[in-house]
């Protein structure tokens, strides 16, 4: 099974652009917020900080997600969103084959989900690979689970 959240791009890119459009209200309207407090060092500082805190929230949930489990493979990534296209930042690539898979976990946070993986490597050792599943469908997060649970049941009865 292939799947990925590549529709997801043009939301971001709609999300960032009111950030910055904010951004600039914010500063044209600064004399608004005077109410806040009468120094205006303290209210540039509580605007400046709000805004850094969500474009860094945006920037952390917003991530590709990729999942192929075709063939004897499985690969998994995620990688940044906005500048994937140009260069690879923010990648992180699991590729291992499907007996490898010891088990798995969906952590469902307020605003950010993740999928943890168990690998089993060549040692014996089993390691722990993270990935931001936050931007990918409820559906596709079904087909994926379908998928991991059905990989593991075959591995348990395998052994």
């Amino acid at each position: 099974m292939r799947t990925n959240n590549a529709k997801v791009k043009n939301v971001i890119i709609s999300v960032y652009f009111i950030l910055i459009v904010l951004a600039i209200l914010l500063a044209t309207v600064f004399s608004a917020f005077s109410d806040v407090s009468d120094n205006p060092f303290i209210t540039f500082t509580l605007v400046t900080g709000g805004f850094i805190v969500l474009f860094s929230i945006v920037y952390y949930i917003s991530r590709y997600f990729e999942y192929d489990s075709d063939g004897v493979k499985v690969v998994v990534i995620n990688r940044g969103l906005l500048l994937a296209d140009y260069f690879n930042y923010r990648e992180h690539k699991a590729e291992f084959t499907k007996e490898q898979l010891v088990r798995f976990r969906i952590n469902n946070f307020i605003v950010y989900k993740s999928l943890a993986l168990y690998i089993k490597d060549k040692r014996g050792n089993v390691n722990k690979e993270s990935f931001n599943i936050t931007l990918v469908s409820r559906r596709k997060r079904k087909y994926i689970k379908q998928s991991l649970s059905k990989m593991i049941k075959l591995n348990r009865k395998s052994k």
